[in-house]
């Protein structure tokens, strides 16, 4: 059944055929490294690009069996290495033998909360992963193109909103400052040495396959799926993107395929229509139609920063990209999975 509802998504990315088609031909047969291939975000590119025909090189530090990975089986289509990026030798091998084209830098540590109990592993993964991948890719010499994850956290606090491409990086807390850090080695490497890199930051996403229960989303559809008063760590006002998780693999696939004129330069990708955590499970519970069970508010969030949100015009100007997903319809699909992926575990 799972799998039956994940197929379902895979390529409902508002294409039309002509699209579609060039999107396979840019993408079939290319070597493509993806670095944390089993994570949320990882998973759904590994998808869409055995989908297009690629050959893609995975990369997991740990091994889950419930990731949407291994739900969708797409582990059995992958050449699929565990290993850590902190592990130089390693990434420096997998580049060189499996000739990689194109690289996905995805892997890090991404939960907040994490890193601001464990700042040491956080940096170890998300900085000094970063830097060994990098490293690795210039004295390869071969990679033609690199999109490396950052995020709106790299850009921390500010008070004029919403972010730009222009905004500087000041991320302050551990998981923000780490994002600071991998953007700022990005661009070093294109910088000094000329590496193809382009950098995707990116708002709030969800959707089928986040296991990371710790966010809002996810963690809201568990609740209210066990009968249970969902918990809101903050007061409720933060305020976010939050948009669907094809919009964003659509997003990285588009800054990969146009990277050729845009090497170096960073993009905002998100829906430009912030709101707030007590919005986003308020519209959760009605889908829900569990209307009797209410948010309890800890209000005890520290080390998060309260509003953030993206200016996405370079993105729709440069790229011609733009979310494609209502809220709410990607709210539903996303609860009707957790609701399946329950009842099969059940």
């Amino acid at each position: 059944m799972i799998c039956g509802i994940v197929l379902t998504h895979l390529g409902k990315s508002g294409m039309n055929n002509s699209e579609q088609t060039l999107k396979q031909k840019f993408w079939k047969n290319k070597n493509v490294f993806v670095t944390g291939a089993n994570g949320f975000l990882g998973s759904w590119i590994c998808s869409r690009l055995v989908n297009y025909g690629s050959h893609v090189i995975g990369l997991e530090r740990d091994f889950f069996s419930n990731s949407y990975l291994v739900l969708t089986e797409t582990d059995k289509k992958i050449d699929l290495i565990t290993g850590c990026l902190e592990d130089y030798h390693l990434v420096e091998r997998i580049l060189n033998e499996f000739d990689i084209n194109i690289c996905f830098h995805l892997g890090a540590q991404p939960i907040v909360i994490t890193a601001n109990r464990f700042p040491l592993s956080t940096f170890e993964s998300n900085i000094r992963g970063t830097w060994n991948l990098l490293e690795a890719i210039r004295r390869n010499g071969k990679i033609e193109r690199v999109v490396v994850a950052s995020s709106d956290k790299a850009y921390g606090s500010k008070e004029k909103m919403p972010y730009t491409e222009q905004s500087s990086l000041e991320g302050m807390n551990p998981y923000d400052f780490s994002k600071t850090c991998t953007d700022l080695l990005a661009q070093l490497y294109f910088k000094s040495y000329g590496l193809p890199i382009g950098i995707a930051r990116c708002g709030n996403f969800f959707g089928p396959g986040d296991l990371n229960y710790s966010r809002i989303v996810p963690g809201t559809i568990r609740s209210l799926i066990n009968n249970e008063n969902p918990i809101i760590r903050s007061d409720g006002n933060y305020m976010r993107d939050y948009f669907y998780i094809e919009d964003v693999v659509d997003a990285y696939l588009v800054l990969a395929e146009q990277l050729h004129r845009v090497r170096g330069e960073a993009f905002n990708f998100g829906t430009e229509k912030p709101i707030s955590v007590k919005t986003i499970v308020k519209k959760i519970i009605s889908i829900s139609e569990k209307t009797q069970l209410k948010p309890i508010i800890l209000n005890n969030s520290s080390g998060e920063i309260k509003i953030q949100y993206l200016s996405c015009k370079k993105a729709y100007n440069v790229l011609r990209w733009k979310f494609k997903t209502p809220l709410e319809d990607a709210l539903q699909t996303t609860y009707k999975w957790y609701e399946n992926l329950s009842s099969s575990t059940s």
